[in-house]
């Protein structure tokens, strides 16, 4: 099955998973954006009430299987003072939430190797590059009383350093196979409009941003390229000598078909002008042709 078909597939689970109303609501979302709905949905559905600073690992319907999703509720004001380190994601001191609530639900999501595609199918800027890791992400939700909000709207989590934000690719990282082996990892952000920013690593396997958003390892894999390039060339190859038989084969039967037409006009013609002929022949004969006279209505005749 190809990488096409897969995304298909994987937007059909996550529809099949979610309410009927929502899955409508969702319609039109672009695949990456429909998981993290899904995603919201069922953590907010798990509990009634998030207790500040307990860890919760979220229960996902069997069609997320291979998902991980943690959670942890804390109050802004304590989360900037202190940061905080959920998974593997490592918030320095001084992060702060847009718009500003007073209580905020962070979401990890850990999409395993086969989710994690959903993200290389959707970023057509990654030719070229293969993952080597899980995608991670990092998100936000009100989870206080603040009127202005409803629960469940998404905030952003931020720092205003550089390095604010560590994500830890030390666990999950992929054996590399021969073709892979000696390239130098790069991080990848995959961000809402559809762009992949490439950075290098802070430090081996960790990298940093300064938001929140969704991240993952990836080397360079220039073999990849030519590939899918060697396979679009040969359908458009195909394609064209298709295209061609295709249209000898029409062309062959309009010449069959205007080459029929001309000999029965011929054969017709020729019917016409013999049975012209027969009558033409059969008209000069007719002038030829003596009658026999009638002996008994002629008057001068007198039997001997």
């Amino acid at each position: 099955m190809d990488s096409h078909h897969l995304s298909l597939t994987w937007v059909l689970l996550v529809f099949l998973a979610l309410p009927t109303k929502f899955a409508i609501q969702a319609h039109g979302i672009k695949p990456t954006r429909l998981l993290d709905l899904a995603i919201r949905y069922y953590t907010f559905k798990s509990h009634n009430n998030f207790k500040t600073g307990k860890l919760y690992n979220i229960n996902l319907p069997s069609n997320f299987a291979g998902i991980n999703v943690t959670t942890v509720k804390y109050r802004c004001g304590s989360l900037k003072r202190y940061g905080a380190s959920i998974q593997e994601f490592n918030l320095g001191v001084g992060v702060d939430v847009h718009p500003y609530v007073e209580r905020v639900l962070v979401v990890t999501q850990n999409l395993g190797h086969n989710w994690s595609n959903i993200y290389y199918d959707n970023y057509n800027q990654l030719l070229g590059y293969q993952l080597v890791s899980p995608v991670l992400g990092l998100l936000a939700y009100n989870a206080g009383d603040d009127s202005r909000f409803s629960i469940e709207s998404e905030v952003k989590i931020s720092s205003p350093n550089v390095n604010g934000i560590k994500i830890d690719f030390s666990n999950h990282t992929t054996k590399k196979n021969d073709t892979l082996h000696g390239k130098i990892q790069m991080c990848a952000t995959f961000g809402d409009d559809g762009n992949v920013t490439l950075q290098k690593e802070v430090a081996p396997n960790i990298c940093a941003t300064t938001s929140q958003g969704h991240f993952g390892l990836v080397v360079q894999s220039p073999i990849l390229l030519p590939e899918r390039k060697k396979i679009k060339r040969w359908k458009v190859a195909f394609g064209s000598a298709f295209g061609a038989a295709i249209g000898a084969f029409l062309l062959g039967l309009l010449l069959v078909a205007m080459f029929v037409k001309v000999k029965k006009k011929a054969r017709l013609e020729e019917l016409e002008r013999r049975a012209y002929e027969e009558e033409a022949l059969q008209v000069s004969m007719a002038g030829h042709v003596i009658r026999p006279h009638n002996v008994n209505n002629n008057p001068h005749h007198h039997p001997r």
